[in-house]
């Protein structure tokens, strides 16, 4: 277990997640609160890893309705909405049903490259395109969304690796080998190593924080 500069102990976060899983938005946002209600006990270091909920979904973006629609079938799909609707709203955001959905590699190629400019910064990556494509309607295939997101938050270099679509892939199979081939699901988060757990309230997080040391 690693103390930081200031003494405080380390909390060590590998998340796998997919960007289009409203569940995955949902566990950051109660890693975030269970993190702030913790920061004068522990420093934490959160990595984000790559998992496809739908890997041969189209690049080109299709009507989220269309698309769950066709997979799930429109009751479910509709108990879903609702479902999900309720649950954001309880954490201060309208969940959006009428955006465009399709394939998350980009996301996860700028997602992957920006770990090498800080984990704090690829964290704050992840929350904006969680908002982007959950609350505000973004589609996250889309180049110029992704770019808007990377420099908000500082990322450089995202437009060179953008624009090549082959730049990056490497490297998130490799991400997909080592810490999510052997899970089912997402949101999985890995707490120092010891514990593994899915999308839960604020305070089993806190719980954890503390039995991982």
């Amino acid at each position: 277990m690693a103390d930081s500069s200031n003494g405080k102990k380390v909390i060590e976060i590998d998340v796998s997640s997919d960007t289009v899983c409203p569940w995955c938005f949902v566990g950051k946002t109660n890693l975030d609160k269970a993190i702030e209600k913790s920061k004068d006990s522990f420093d934490f270091k959160v990595r984000w890893h790559p998992y496809f909920l739908n890997p041969s979904a189209p690049k080109e973006g299709v009507k989220k309705s269309d698309f769950f629609g066709q997979r799930f079938g429109a009751a479910q799909f509709d108990q879903m909405q609702s479902r999900m609707s309720q649950i954001f709203k309880g954490l201060g955001y309208d969940y959006d049903t009428a955006g465009l959905t399709g394939n998350s590699l980009d996301c996860h190629r700028l997602l992957t490259y920006a770990a090498k400019q800080g984990y704090e910064k690829q964290h704050a990556l992840a929350g904006e395109l969680f908002i982007n494509y959950h609350v505000e309607g973004k589609y996250i295939g889309d180049k110029q969304v992704l770019l808007d997101a990377a420099n908000k938050v500082g990322i450089e270099g995202a437009e060179e690796l953008l624009n090549d679509p082959e730049k990056g892939v490497a490297e998130v199979n490799e991400e997909l080998e080592k810490y999510s081939s052997r899970i089912s699901g997402v949101p999985h988060f890995t707490i120092n190593g010891k514990f593994e757990i899915s999308g839960e309230p604020p305070e089993v997080f806190q719980r954890a924080f503390k039995a991982a040391v």
